[in-house]
């Protein structure tokens, strides 16, 4: 048995992900906590795969023919870490950096926290800037929000899905929360288990808050732990592919909304969506976005 299992998928990352994994080790070092680490890798062509057998023999690599997705590489990693019953799984984003103590004070919160099921860590960006990763669960308010020019003073607003700045603050304690950013998260393993991990029809995006939503169901609870802090610097794999991130961004937030709201209230999404990607569709100059956004006018129209 150990501590935690690290898992870590990537796509054509591999400078991000070297370090990553420096940060990772340096980090399990530092504490009491035995830990190992996986990485899942999505088919890259940087020589993601070669690069971690070199540089980072202890890690146990997957390196997969094609890439299968967030959900399901994460999967893949955290059913071949089970063999080594790791009492939690870490679920972290290649492109970040952990800082000092941050993997000792997720799995700290939880154990002071039995209720807790997951936790995420405080996230901060490259420049040292604070970084939204505690969320509410998406209702409409914040579709509009995403969709159409609204007053900047209600970003950080609850109508934007945001818990308050001042309660993520390093130092503060633990709070809970009905999801946090996909980029980290410490999972219970009997959690993980018995949820069943990730829903696997999602490719990426929104797969957080669906397993969110199914652990608090089962009756568990999700923190925020400002304590721990990790730089994540964001959007690497999909900066790659813009139009098609685009799409996946709107096709899997219309299967979570399916999931997650009434007739009525997927009614109204369904013609707020439609309505925003007709005008992007007409102002853009990029014959690929514009393509994606009918084809997201088209998965909305489905719905």
């Amino acid at each position: 048995m150990i501590d935690v299992a690290v898992i870590i998928v990537s796509w054509n990352v591999r400078d991000y992900l070297v370090q990553c994994l420096r940060s990772v080790f340096a980090d399990l070092q530092r504490s009491p906590l035995r830990g190992e680490v996986w990485v899942v890798d999505n088919a890259s062509t940087d020589g993601t795969a070669e690069l971690v057998q070199s540089l980072f023999p202890n890690v146990h690599l997957i390196a997969n023919k094609n890439n299968l997705g967030f959900g399901v590489a994460n999967n893949q990693g955290m059913a071949a870490a089970k063999e080594v019953a790791p009492r939690y799984y870490f679920l972290l984003n290649p492109d970040t950096k952990l800082q000092s103590g941050a993997l000792f004070e997720l799995i700290n919160a939880l154990e002071e926290h039995p209720d807790g099921g997951m936790a995420g860590a405080r996230l901060v960006y490259g420049n040292g800037r604070f970084q939204h990763s505690a969320f509410y669960f998406p209702g409409l308010r914040q579709l509009a929000f995403d969709l159409f020019p609204l007053p900047a003073r209600l970003y950080e607003s609850r109508w934007n899905g945001r818990y308050p700045q001042a309660w993520q603050a390093k130092g503060n304690p633990p709070f809970a929360i009905d999801h946090p950013l996909g980029a980290s998260m410490m999972v219970r393993a009997d959690v993980a288990e018995s949820t069943h991990g990730f829903d696997e029809s999602f490719h990426m995006y929104c797969e957080e808050i669906d397993w969110s939503w199914r652990i608090q169901a089962a009756g568990w609870r999700i923190y925020a732990v400002p304590a721990a802090e990790i730089v994540h610097y964001g959007g690497e794999s999909t900066r790659q592919v813009p139009a098609q991130s685009v799409i996946n961004l709107w096709q899997s937030r219309a299967q979570l909304y399916s999931e997650m709201y009434g007739r009525f209230r997927l009614t109204i999404a369904s013609k707020m969506v439609q309505l925003a990607m007709r005008r992007r569709a007409k102002k853009t100059t990029d014959p690929q976005m514009k393509q994606a956004y009918e084809t997201i006018i088209q998965i909305w129209q489905d719905v």
